[in-house]
């Protein structure tokens, strides 16, 4: 498999590319409008043609590039049915199973964060989005977030996989690039050392964090696969 982890400083997003050795096929995991251009060349210099773009769920943070690399490049975006943004090609639900040549991706759909957040797991690896971070989670005080929800998604969707299974969440604020469900189950402040469930929903309802400083100009494009009308 062909993997790179590439990162937006400005809103520390990751995004990840996979690609199948074999076929040439490749799916784009949470891209940023911004870095279309550096996707674009990454694709070309690695002779791989873009068949999905996966969106771990409706950004606040960030302007998906999704609707930009349909026009340009012909792929479909992915998003959970639960979403909200209706202009996705593929609209997925818990338990499907996503195929690009020899590359095999498992939706979970993991509320919490938002009502429509997945995760997708590999053979080795699952991509979190905002659900499972690095030493924390996603917030839960806006854009339907349940902090029950997302203690129920990360227990139930995600502890239940394999130790050793590598974590590459959607974003890191630390300069952390990958962890694994042991290390999160073992030392994640938030849910490690068996946490109850009412234990993390008071530590979710004591952060006070700020009001998402892109969220306005985000959500709204974000329903249209990064499109704006202008």
């Amino acid at each position: 498999m062909i993997f790179r982890q590439l990162v937006d400083i400005e809103t520390s997003t990751y995004s990840y590319l996979l690609g199948c050795e074999r076929t040439h096929r490749a799916v784009l995991i949470d891209p940023v409008a911004s870095e279309l251009d550096v996707y674009i060349n990454l694709l070309q210099s690695l002779n791989l043609k873009l068949i999905y773009t996966l969106e771990t769920h409706v950004h606040a943070d960030h302007i998906t590039g999704s609707g930009l690399l349909r026009e340009k490049l012909g792929s479909k975006s992915v998003l959970h049915r639960d979403a909200g943004a209706l202009c996705a090609d593929l609209l997925v639900t818990d338990g499907v199973l996503l195929q690009v040549g020899d590359l095999e991706l498992e939706v979970r759909h993991t509320p919490g964060h938002t009502s429509g957040c997945v995760s997708y797991v590999m053979a080795d690896r699952v991509f979190t989005g905002d659900s499972l971070l690095i030493n924390g989670s996603g917030r839960t005080d806006f854009q339907q977030g349940d902090a029950g929800k997302l203690y129920d998604s990360i227990i139930n969707k995600l502890f239940s996989l394999p130790a050793d299974t590598l974590v590459y969440p959607g974003h890191d604020y630390q300069g952390n690039t990958v962890s694994s469900i042991k290390q999160e189950m073992g030392k994640n402040p938030r849910l490690g050392h068996g946490k109850s469930r009412e234990e993390f929903i008071a530590i979710m309802q004591e952060l006070k964090l700020a009001y998402p400083k892109f969220i306005d100009k985000a959500l709204p494009a974000n329903q249209s696969c990064g499109l704006v009308a202008e």
